[in-house]
């Protein structure tokens, strides 16, 4: 048992031993090293660009900033449509400022020049537009009434619409569904719907105003952002877009005001009331590509009721002889012309970015159509012809 026992403690010490010699030994090579350079010895191979760590690290954090790069874009899209259309503007109101600067005018004065313009254009429709369109509102409370009674006499034209499309029947429907509450709530969203739209023409108004002080200085910006040795063949091509841009706002321009006085010439012929003032909304509706001129007919073809259902009809039927018009004709002549895009490009323009982008597509795809043409111009198919 002793022998044992003694077996067990020669072995803890020899175990004691090796462990002493072996701390004892890396004590003897820490010092070796500590003597060479570098101190803490010599490093291990670096991590390569192609470790699996690596990779799975830097596509983590690219995937992390994509995505809140897209929130951020997201969350701000109202300000940049506000921002894009208010640039679209500037670019646009580009040409009027540069002729006021050949006259020797400084900018400083040009642009508030142009401003106070478009002000008193747009003051001038509301002073012309609001007491007319109220005091019509007024007529038709009072005249209303007389159309019920003219609803049930069925030797009348009202009459005879009652007769074939129930007209009092369902207006009374749609009105005993109608609960208070829901209407309160109805009132109260387009009342905000009012103020913000009130508040984004004002942003975009006063966004334009200081991109049209500050164009220069931004172009130069966008310039410098491109390499030494292709800035003045990039400075040529940017200015023929803005120049674009330009001649296609005076385009639309020039367009609007034909349906403008084609339709107060119309509605004097036929004394439809009002001729003058619509005449003025139907051409401010006309800035709107593909459906301003739809809007803008029906609301005068109602209107045009007033006067008798055959005039309506006419008048209906006008507007859509017109629209064809100046799809298939004014607009690929003027303002394609003006932009030198063709035809037929340019009315697949205006419907690509009518269904990609809604409004501010198709108000921007005609100009978009004229920056790909000069780049495919100027760029791509001369590399095309050397290859």
């Amino acid at each position: 048992m002793a022998d044992e026992d003694a077996g067990a403690q020669n072995q803890a010490g020899e175990g004691a031993s090796a462990q002493e010699q072996a701390v004892a030994d890396a004590h003897e090579e820490a010092e070796r090293l500590s003597t060479a350079a570098p101190v803490l010895g010599k490093p291990g191979p670096p991590i390569g660009r192609r470790s699996p760590f690596v990779i799975g690290f830097w596509g983590a954090l690219g995937v992390g900033v994509a995505y809140e790069l897209g929130r951020l874009l997201q969350a701000a899209s109202g300000v940049l449509v506000l921002v894009a259309v208010a640039l679209f503007l500037a670019i646009g109101l580009e040409p009027a400022v540069a002729w006021l600067g050949r006259t020797r005018m400084p900018r400083a004065l040009a642009v508030p020049l142009v401003a106070l313009l478009i002000i008193g254009v747009l003051g001038g429709f509301l002073a012309l537009a609001l007491p007319p369109l109220i005091a019509q509102v007024g007529q038709f409370v009072d005249q209303l009434p007389v159309y019920i009674s003219q609803m049930r006499d069925h030797s009348t034209t009202l009459g005879h619409l009652d007769a074939r499309y129930h007209i009092e029947e369902r207006v009374r429907q749609a009105l005993s569904g109608v609960d208070s509450s829901a209407m309160a709530g109805e009132v109260v969203s387009a009342g905000r719907v009012v103020l913000s739209t009130t508040f984004s023409i004002f942003t975009v108004l006063v966004l334009t105003v200081y991109l049209m002080f500050d164009l220069p200085r931004i172009r130069r910006l966008l310039y410098r952002l491109t390499p030494a040795s292709r800035r003045a063949r990039v400075i040529l091509i940017g200015d023929e877009i803005s120049g674009k841009v330009g001649h296609y706002v005076l385009g639309n321009l020039v367009t609007s005001l034909i349906a403008g006085v084609g339709t107060t010439v119309w509605l004097l012929i036929f004394h439809v009331p009002y001729p003058i003032v619509l005449g003025i909304m139907v051409a401010l509706f006309d800035l709107i590509p593909i459906i301003g001129s739809t809007i803008a007919g029906i609301i005068v073809s109602l209107i045009a009721l007033t006067v008798s259902l055959p005039v309506a009809i006419a008048t209906a039927v006008f507007y859509i002889a017109y629209r064809l018009l100046e799809d298939y004709l004014i607009v690929p002549r003027v303002i394609g012309r003006a932009v030198s895009v063709p035809a037929v490009a340019t009315i697949l323009a205006v419907l690509i970015g009518g269904a990609a982008g809604g409004l501010l597509g198709a108000l921007v795809a005609i100009p978009v159509a004229a920056a790909i043409d000069i780049i495919l111009r100027e760029t791509v198919f001369p590399r095309l012809d050397r290859a």
